[in-house]
């Protein structure tokens, strides 16, 4: 995994997002797409023009979306119902709520430009709540894949599943971590570097900055481990729990509030069975400002070389 992601090409996750379900859509004709007229933001313009009976825009109206698609669940459709993360989690929670979690229902939540992606129209347009908000509710896996590659098999893997999920997506361009091929597996961690002075995990746009910070850590001679958490819930306990026993420190890195996101999650099960100085990088509970995504991640503490130097003042706290 040292491979110079400053040169390395970028992809925008939303490309391989509906390039996997036009694929599985052309195999199996239960497969349908619902937005909140984002066909731009969420690329299904080929998807539209592939299968226009199976695209269903029901305009800006994030509510009746995820009822829409629930009812489409109900008559045996595979629904992928996509809208800009902030107003897919935040307008529409309690029918995600009602019509997903507690109904059980089979729709394929799809977050699209989650995080911060919408960097400069600021906080109403930013989405750093909503792994709090929805790993809250019983029924429904949280995933936020790392790349192209990884995203690709979340579909693969979501269209599958049988029950409800949310997909966090970014419209960040990232390079490539996984191999081709790569097979997701809900609640299974991936470990992108091995090492024992500590563990740094972290998920979407994040996961390269920390494979990036890993590798400015091995030229001052410290080895840290890499997990790619991309499950939030169910998160991969043992993974944990074996990082915490094995490196004694564990740092976590996520484009969302530090408050009941990724980093809550990991520290649930640190406190529980393995506790070790932990540090969660994220958004301190404020709103963040307005600026590119990039800009906003580096101003937070979560540029590499700050990923790096806040792995080891969290080294030095081992004794």
């Amino acid at each position: 995994m040292n491979m110079p992601f400053e040169t390395a090409k970028l992809h925008d996750c939303r490309n391989a997002f509906t390039e996997t379900l036009e694929q599985l859509a052309a195999k199996d004709g239960n497969i349908v797409a619902v937005c909140n007229d984002s066909v731009g933001s969420s690329k299904l313009g080929g998807f539209g023009e592939k299968f226009p009976e199976r695209l269903i825009n029901v305009g800006i109206a994030e509510q009746n979306m995820v009822g829409v698609g629930a009812g489409l669940a109900n008559g045996g459709k595979i629904p992928f119902v996509c809208a800009a993360a902030p107003f897919l989690t935040g307008r529409a929670l309690e029918q995600i709520k009602a019509d997903v979690a507690y109904s059980e229902t089979n729709v394929k939540l799809v977050g699209i430009s989650s995080g911060m992606a919408y960097g400069e129209l600021g906080p109403t347009h930013h989405s750093i709540e909503d792994f709090a908000w929805i790993r809250a509710l019983p029924n429904v896996p949280v995933i936020a894949p790392a790349d192209r590659i990884e995203t690709a098999a979340v579909i693969r893997w979501a269209a599958e599943h049988q029950g409800g999920c949310f997909l966090r997506l970014s419209r960040v361009g990232v390079p490539d971590l996984l191999p081709e091929g790569h097979q997701f597996k809900l609640g299974q961690a991936d470990m992108l570097r091995d090492g024992e002075a500590l563990t740094i995990i972290a998920n979407g746009v994040l996961t390269h900055r920390a494979v990036l910070a890993a590798a400015l850590l091995e030229e001052r001679g410290i080895a840290a481990r890499v997990l790619n958490m991309a499950s939030v819930r169910p998160i991969d306990e043992d993974a944990i729990i074996a990082a915490a026993r094995e490196t004694g420190a564990i740092l976590t890195c996520e484009e969302h509030t530090i408050f009941g996101g990724l980093g809550s999650a990991v520290a649930e099960v640190v406190v529980d069975a393995a506790p070790v100085p932990m540090k969660r990088l994220g958004v301190p509970g404020v709103f963040a400002h307005t600026g590119s995504a990039n800009t906003l991640l580096d101003d937070f503490g979560m540029a590499p070389e700050a990923i790096a130097e806040s792995a080891e003042a969290l080294i030095a706290r081992k004794g």
